[in-house]
């Protein structure tokens, strides 16, 4: 996923401690109609997540949906992570692709999972969360 416009928002790449992008990365519109359809309640918690994993996918049939839905789904874990990960942050790469970095300076390409997990459900984003946690 490639938003341009948030690699200009700073002078360097780096770490986005910017509340108002980190809001707009934790959007996910099209996933939060999907999961409220479903019945699920996505509050930025880890257990969200192991919900979604529950959903029945649906939009697997459209393929359109199927690549918004996964950016929405990768930025969803991402939002997660970084709200309840202590040390974890956004970064925005200099291609303007946002990834998580951990406090042990691993990165996560949270939006390449994000399509995984649409396309095959698998892996799962609660599992995902579980060993980036662990990090």
């Amino acid at each position: 996923m490639n938003i341009p416009f948030l690699g200009h928002r700073r002078a360097k790449p780096g770490v986005v401690d910017a509340e108002g992008i980190a809001d707009l990365l934790a959007e996910c519109e099209l996933l939060r109609s999907q999961a409220s359809g479903g019945g699920v309640l996505l509050d930025d918690s880890a257990g969200s997540l192991a919900e979604l994993d529950q959903l029945l996918p649906r939009w697997r049939d459209d393929e359109e949906s199927l690549s918004w839905l996964g950016n929405d789904a990768g930025l969803y874990l991402g939002t997660v992570v970084v709200r309840t990960v202590p040390g974890a942050a956004w970064e925005i790469r200099p291609d303007g692709q946002p990834v998580v970095r951990l406090a042990s300076g691993r990165e996560i390409d949270v939006v390449a999972c994000g399509h995984d997990w649409a396309a095959s459900g698998v892996p799962e984003l609660s599992q995902l969360y579980a060993e980036i946690a662990e990090d």
